[in-house]
C-alpha cells in the first residue's frame, strides 16, 4: 500500500474524516479518494485490496464506496474485516457488486466470486438478520448493520428498457419480493446487479 497523493496524509494526521472510492480505476467520485491497485492517473491510494490498508488508521473513514470492485478480491473476508477497521462506527459502506443472475459477470475472467440476496447478512448480527432466512456469521466477528438491498436490473435493450423499471419497483417492494425474484425468477428474466 502506497499513498500517492499528500493530502490523503494531511487529512489523516488532522483527524478529517475520509471517504474511500475502493477500485475506482482513478475515476473517483466527488469528494472521495481512489483507491486502486493500478498506479492510473486520478489514483490518491495504490493498494491490493487482498492485503491489508495498513496505512489507514482504525476509525479514519465516514464513508466507503465500492462500485464492482468486490468480485475481483480473492480474500474477501480479509477485506471485510479491513473495511470494517477503518470504517469510523457511524459511518457508511456502500457495495455495488453484480448478483449471480447476472450473465456478463461470467465473462470477466478476473471475477472471482458472485454475491446474491443474503451475502451480505453473513456479517450481520443474527438478531439483525430478517427472519426469512437466517445465515451463519461465524466467519468472521465484525458486524455491519444494512440500511437497505436493492436489486438492479440492466437496461441493455427495448425489451429491457421497457419493464426493467416496473419490474425493479415490483422485486424491490421488501426483501421477501426480492427473494422470490432470486430464488424463483432469476434464470429466467433480466440480468441484475447487486446493490447494498
Amino acid at each position: 500500500m502506497k499513498i500517492l497523493n499528500p493530502q490523503v496524509t494531511a487529512d489523516i494526521d488532522q483527524g478529517k474524516p475520509i471517504k474511500l472510492d475502493l477500485g475506482s480505476g482513478g475515476y473517483s467520485r466527488k469528494g472521495f479518494y481512489s483507491v486502486d491497485h493500478l498506479e492510473l492517473d486520478g489514483v490518491d491510494i495504490l493498494a491490493n485490496l487482498n492485503e491489508p490498508l495498513d496505512l489507514l488508521p482504525n476509525n479514519s473513514v465516514e464513508y466507503v464506496y465500492s462500485r464492482h470492485a468486490l468480485e475481483h478480491v480473492q480474500h474477501l473476508l480479509p477485506l471485510i474485516r479491513e473495511i470494517h477497521r477503518i470504517t469510523k462506527s457511524e459511518g457508511l459502506v456502500e457495495i455495488i457488486v453484480p448478483h449471480f443472475s447476472n450473465v456478463y459477470g461470467y465473462s470477466d475472467p478476473t471475477h472471482v466470486r458472485f454475491f446474491g440476496l443474503f451475502s451480505m447478512y453473513y456479517f450481520v448480527s443474527p438478531e439483525n438478520q430478517p427472519d426469512l432466512r437466517k445465515v451463519p456469521s461465524f466467519y468472521t466477528e465484525v458486524r455491519f448493520i444494512i440500511d437497505s438491498i436493492e436489486l438492479q436490473f440492466y437496461r441493455s435493450g427495448l425489451i429491457d428498457r421497457l419493464f426493467a423499471g416496473i419490474f425493479s419497483k415490483v422485486v424491490n417492494r421488501n426483501i421477501y419480493w426480492q427473494n422470490f425474484y432470486e430464488r424463483r425468477l432469476s434464470n429466467f428474466s433480466m440480468p441484475g446487479k447487486y446493490d447494498i
